[in-house]
């Protein structure tokens, strides 16, 4: 039960920061128990590092949306327009693996 800092953001997503306090069940100097307790929280405006990743995935499958409406507009561009689709795919699995980490580091500790 050593405390450590904690960083959290408005999103919920958090992260362990710096080691602050010894408990007094680990009686090595340098040496934590390996159970963590917070000392102190540290709230960060703006989004976290996973959040900022997945508006940029959402960010870069509109522009391909809007690229193949067009492309569709102007005919000659069956194979691009297949190739960009498999890309959106490609990515909106991405978009759900980040989500998936992202809900459950928010379960882990409130």
């Amino acid at each position: 039960m050593c405390y450590f800092e904690q960083t959290r953001w408005t999103c919920g997503y958090w992260k362990w920061g710096n080691f602050r306090q010894q408990c007094n069940k680990e009686y090595r100097t340098g040496e934590t128990c390996g159970l963590k307790l917070v000392y102190d929280t540290t709230y960060q405006s703006g989004q976290c590092k996973l959040c900022d990743q997945i508006q940029k995935k959402y960010r870069r499958v509109h522009k391909m949306q809007t690229d193949i409406a067009r492309w569709q507009r102007e005919g000659n561009r069956v194979a691009t327009i297949e190739k960009t689709e498999g890309d959106i795919q490609e990515i909106s699995a991405q978009i759900s693996e980040i989500m998936n980490q992202h809900n459950e580091r928010q379960l882990k500790i409130t």
